[in-house]
């Protein structure tokens, strides 16, 4: 097996013809034919079902491609990265982020990661973290920082240690900066991210009160705005109001269960470029 019979099944596997895969492939079909079932005897299992016009991968088939994706990404970015030792480290890292990032993506390790390639761009995404999970699947990024909580099934992640969350009150309303407890929530009107939603709830209704929630939305950002003009308390991660300006009372909320952690992530079955790997190893350090 070599990498030109796993792109020769990449091609059919995604033409669903021989004929259109080895017009694609600018060769003859017999040609491909047999590559296909050299690459079938020698792997022990029948890639494909033949059909009359269309053929389509078996269970074989569709576990095998999961792996020659990997083998032709892993093969690109080898090709680039020694590309690269050649003329110097250059390029664009697309990345996704959350609004509520900022403390990691402007950390000392980012600050690390330029100083080191310095004719490396990055083109940043941002959105919610169902928006970078979606972006990475449709591989228009290639990691990104999000929070939890989020499912990882299919992620590799990197965690980051955990933050607390803060309540946020207009500053002409409550002055008051010391850390709070949970039960001083009880009868606040809360305005919150959703995503927090089922956290908040959860965690409220363990330490005996339902919580009194008055507005949901999809941004951090949103919530202290709302906070800042009177309309309630914001809930959201200690760094997201801290950047949030001066018309705001901030407030630790001590309870261990109420926090989140902001994770680097990318998808599991796909090759990391080395490009990729000095970025997350720089925040890591961070």
């Amino acid at each position: 097996m070599d990498i030109r019979q796993i792109r020769y099944f990449l091609a059919v596997a995604e033409e669903g013809q021989f004929t259109a895969a080895a017009r694609k492939l600018n060769m003859a079909q017999p040609p491909l034919s047999q590559q296909i079932k050299l690459l079938e005897s020698e792997l022990g299992v029948k890639l494909f079902e033949r059909g009359p016009r269309r053929i389509a991968l078996t269970d074989a088939g569709k576990l095998f491609r999961i792996r020659a994706l990997q083998i032709a990404e892993l093969t690109d970015s080898a090709r680039q990265e020694m590309k690269d030792f050649r003329n110097g480290i250059s390029g664009t890292l697309h990345i996704g982020t959350v609004s509520s990032s900022a403390k990691l993506l402007l950390s000392p390790g980012l600050r690390k990661f330029h100083h080191t390639y310095r004719n490396v761009r990055l083109s940043i995404h941002e959105g919610n973290t169902f928006q970078m999970l979606d972006m990475l699947e449709n591989r228009l990024i290639e990691l990104a920082i999000v929070r939890t909580p989020f499912s990882d099934t299919h992620m590799e992640a990197i965690y980051m240690d955990p933050e607390p969350m803060a309540a946020s009150t207009s500053a002409q309303i409550d002055g008051n900066t010391s850390d709070m407890e949970l039960t001083d929530l009880k009868n606040r009107p809360l305005i919150i991210y959703r995503r927090f939603e089922s956290l908040i709830r959860e965690t409220c209704e363990g330490a005996g009160f339902e919580p009194d929630i008055f507005c949901l939305n999809d941004d951090a950002r949103t919530s202290l705005q709302w906070a800042a003009a009177g309309y309630g308390t914001a809930i959201t991660p200690m760094s997201a109001a801290r950047i949030s300006g001066n018309d705001l009372s901030i407030r630790k909320i001590s309870s261990e269960a109420l926090s989140t952690r902001l994770a680097i992530i990318w998808r599991r079955d796909r090759y990391l470029s080395a490009l990729g790997r000095h970025l997350v190893n720089c925040l890591q350090q961070c």
